[in-house]
């Protein structure tokens, strides 16, 4: 039932949260106060990414398609931290919300105990699938080493950056994202120094060179070792938050213990998420996989291998300069799935709804600016982390094409958030399927124009005349068809997400 007052009438905003750290505050603050954290973190969060792509470029191109197809390879270690942190964030802002401190303390515990164990198990099965993994992404020579190398060490952090991200995600639950905020800067410096020096290049700023005072020239594998310590240290840093009751929830070793009741609901919140987001993960390798067709096709016409390879370094550059365009979304979107999960623990559909619906807005508007830069800056923004010819010709065509979308993207990342906020995950989870599979993979695959790599060995056993099967479609654009398809599918994603938050069923889903 919706909170009322004495006199029976409804309660102002400010009434409605009666415990953790937005107790007291009206929508408009608590939204400040859980977002510009976020926004900050998650900016903090893809600078790691973004600087181990600097570093890796000012090595070769090798160890820039290396590097950056490892980070395919580390989204799915993170699906299991995303399936425990939404998890996680639904429960302990329904907990807060209705004041329930001590189920809220037991997320946190089960939370980090989940992390600690699948970090381990997730980071040893990579370690020996490695080489697999190379052969899946069409890397090959130098670049191929260099990947295997890189993501071996980077499986030494897995462990600490599962517990790291969980621990930040339940904090958000509780409001509290000042900790997470403080715990990501420290690895951002702590990353950016020992991956720079152990790798041994210079660091590129565009057209400034800023040289390696250290001489111990570990490559990519020093790369990995910055950015695993870097994880370690973060996750020391929310252990030692929590423990002291820092996020308003104080984390206990009693509650790391196994209880079976926290468990089971995270579990049925964590698993359809996991799905969804394991569907959302295979459907994007099997982008990049097409990208190394098309990387087969250029190099059966004739075009250097050099060239033919950066398509998948162009790619992931501008992935990763793409990455900075929806952290105000994401940003937002934790703070709508925040709120909406402590409104309605507090019986206020209204709120949570309203507070869906402006952090929208915000997002749209922070998110098109960011469009516009792609549009009229992208070639600047590529040059800030790759000199190499091959990216500089291909990543701001792919910045201009997605520019194009960022609004409607900020719509369905805060509308995604919110439904995951309000423990909404089945519904999201065949949105998402729906969506991948029938829309993004088709489209970016007949729009591209590849053709179909087929391995020697499987092509003989499934009796194919040709390893090599031609792509049906009359539209061959490459490398920007394979993004037109990829941002068409992005507005009619909203559309999807849009319609079901509209319909309200998020509201009455059970956690």
């Amino acid at each position: 039932m919706a909170a009322r007052d004495a006199a029976g009438m409804l309660e102002p905003e400010e009434k409605v949260i009666r415990s953790g750290r937005l107790a007291g505050l009206t929508m408009g603050a608590a939204v400040i106060a859980v977002a510009w954290p976020v926004l900050v973190e998650s900016l903090l969060n893809s600078t790691v990414g973004l600087v181990d792509t600097m570093i890796a470029a000012g090595l070769s191109q090798a160890a820039t398609d290396a590097v950056g197809g490892a980070a395919y390879m580390l989204w799915f270690l993170g699906l299991i931290t995303m399936a425990i942190g939404v998890g996680a964030t639904a429960l302990v802002s329904r907990a807060m919300g209705a004041g329930r401190i001590a189920v809220a303390r037991a997320v946190f515990g089960q939370s980090f105990s989940l992390a600690a164990g699948s970090g381990l198990i997730l980071a040893v099965g990579i370690y020996l699938l490695t080489p697999m993994l190379a052969h899946l992404l069409s890397l090959e020579g130098p670049a191929e080493a260099e990947f295997v190398r890189y993501l071996r060490t980077m499986c030494l952090g897995v462990p600490f950056s599962t517990i790291m991200f969980a621990l930040m995600a339940a904090s958000r639950g509780a409001g509290d994202t000042l900790r997470p905020l403080w715990a990501m800067g420290v690895v951002n410096i702590v990353n950016l120094i020992a991956a720079w020096l152990l790798a041994g290049s210079d660091l590129r700023l565009g057209s400034l060179v800023i040289s390696n005072p250290v001489g111990l020239n570990l490559g990519v594998v020093g790369i990995g070792l910055g950015t695993s310590l870097a994880h370690c240290v973060g996750a020391g840093m929310m252990l030692a938050f929590l423990l002291r009751g820092r996020s308003g929830v104080k984390l206990s070793v009693f509650w790391m213990r196994p209880h079976a009741v926290t468990i089971r609901r995270m579990v049925r919140l964590g698993l359809p998420n996991f799905a969804e987001t394991f569907g959302m993960w295979l459907g994007n390798l099997l982008v990049i996989v097409i990208v190394g067709w098309l990387a087969a096709d250029a190099a059966r016409a004739g075009v250097p291998a050099g060239d033919s390879a950066g398509l998948i370094g162009a790619h992931l550059i501008g992935i990763r300069i793409e990455a900075f365009s929806f952290l105000p979304g994401f940003a937002m979107g934790v703070a709508a799935g925040a709120l909406a999960g402590q409104y309605l623990g507090a019986g206020r559909p209204d709120l949570a709804k309203k507070a869906a619906v402006r952090c929208a807005v915000i997002a749209m508007g922070m998110m098109g600016t960011m469009g516009l830069a792609f549009v009229f800056l992208g070639r600047t923004f590529v040059g800030i982390v790759s000199q190499q010819p091959a990216h500089l010709e291909l990543a701001p065509q792919l910045l201009l094409i997605t520019g194009l979308v960022q609004i409607p993207f900020a719509l369905s990342i805060v509308f995604r958030s919110t439904m995951h906020g309000a423990g909404d995950v089945r519904a999201v989870m065949i949105m998402t399927w729906i969506s991948t599979w029938g829309i993004r993979l088709p489209a970016a695959y007949l729009i591209s124009g590849a053709s179909i790599h087929v391995p020697e060995g499987l092509a003989a056993w499934l009796g194919l005349k040709s390893a090599i099967i031609a792509n049906p479609s009359p539209i061959a654009l490459g490398l920007p068809g394979l993004w037109i398809g990829l941002c068409g599918e992005i507005v009619l994603r909203a559309i999807i997400y849009g319609t079901r938050f509209a319909g309200g069923g998020w509201m009455r889903a059970r956690v």
